[in-house]
């Protein structure tokens, strides 16, 4: 049975469900036991599961994350969570040096089972030190596992496959999905990690995209579904691993290809998913791929530069005009440089269900 879920509630849903069944999980992180419960995702956890399983962290990332590897070494299974992504910076010599070698080092003999979960927090404000997207920073690293999930069903499904992976999984969560609905089944189950999502079928070009902004890739599609034009839809839901091979298959069909990022588009996702379909597919592309992604400067904490900064709806329209050669399609202003208040705040026309 699937009931209608925020995101959020999903990311809850999946933490209790392997809070109850494995003794061996446990939670810990800023602000989790707090009223908010970091966003709605950990509320109520600590009442239900004690203090000795869930509980608050001092402000010292580093160390903290240190504690989780021994703790992962000694039988638990830890989640670790960052209200923000920038946090996680003071504990990357943890993440990079230790967790992410600790299986090659021993030769397989040991196993960090540990989801470290990372909030996107874009908008509000929070300008270039707390609205960073890093996504391809983590996916660069063997050893780590890296999901980015775009809707609720798979925010669960995902979250509960890397708590019950032995090794060290990144949890990309963007906070602008938390208010996101969509149909989630209420029993304990699993999507694979390192498997993309072929979300819609079409013939005319293939967009690739994930977390936030493949919802935005959506909107796009329905806009030109209006005007004749089928978009093939993909979302990644793993970074890495990356499945690339439904992709290749997708652009052998359709020949062209663009990649929507949620990150800066120099030396990201998005540019290993072009030079991948490049080194497979070169010979028979239509047209050169491209990509859509944040502009190549620190987020502005003013909403009025912001507005320029982020991909939109109207550059991802753009894009595909420019790579079909359309005429006659008007790109909707509203949607192509945001308006201030849809700068700093999700899609308020897309709220699902998925």
């Amino acid at each position: 049975m699937k009931k209608l879920k925020l995101f959020s509630e999903a990311i809850l849903e999946a933490t209790e469900c392997m809070l109850e069944i494995d003794k061996n999980v446990i939670l810990i992180g800023l602000g989790v036991p707090d009223p908010k419960g970091i966003f709605g995702t950990t509320t109520n956890l600590q009442e239900k599961f004690g203090e000795d399983r869930v509980f608050d962290c001092p402000i010292s990332e580093n160390s903290v994350t240190g504690i989780v590897i021994g703790a992962a070494l000694n039988g638990f299974k830890p989640i670790i969570t960052h209200q923000r992504v920038e946090f996680s910076l003071l504990s990357i010599d943890q993440i990079f040096t230790q967790a992410a070698k600790w299986s090659y080092m021993t030769a397989g003999a040991q196993h960090l089972p540990i989801v470290i979960r990372l909030i996107i927090g874009r908008g509000w404000g929070q300008g270039p030190q707390h609205s960073q997207s890093l996504f391809s920073m983590f996916a660069h690293i063997p050893g780590l596992k890296v999901v980015a999930p775009s809707n609720p069903s798979d925010a669960k499904g995902l979250l509960i496959a890397s708590i019950k992976d032995k090794n060290p999984v990144v949890f990309f969560e963007h906070r602008w999905l938390h208010s996101v609905t969509g149909y989630v089944p209420e029993d304990e189950y699993e999507v694979t990690i390192g498997k993309s999502n072929l979300y819609k079928e079409g013939e005319d070009i293939t967009i690739v995209s994930y977390s936030y902004m493949f919802i935005e890739c959506i909107k796009v599609a329905e806009f030109f579904e209006l005007h004749g034009i089928k978009i093939e839809l993909i979302d990644l839901r793993s970074l890495r691993p990356l499945d690339c091979d439904p992709i290749i298959t997708s652009v052998k069909k359709t020949k062209n290809l663009i990649v929507v990022d949620n990150d800066w588009i120099s030396y990201g996702i998005a540019a290993e998913i072009v030079a991948r379909v490049s080194e497979n597919c070169g010979n028979i592309l239509e047209t050169n791929p491209q990509r859509v992604g944040i502009e190549e400067v620190p987020i502005p904490s003013t909403r009025a530069l912001a507005r320029y900064v982020y991909p939109s709806q109207g550059k991802i329209i753009e894009a595909i005009i420019k790579q079909l050669n359309l005429t006659g399609i008007e790109i909707p202003e509203a949607e192509y440089n945001l308006s201030i208040d849809k700068s700093d705040i999700p899609n308020q026309n897309f709220k699902g269900p998925f």
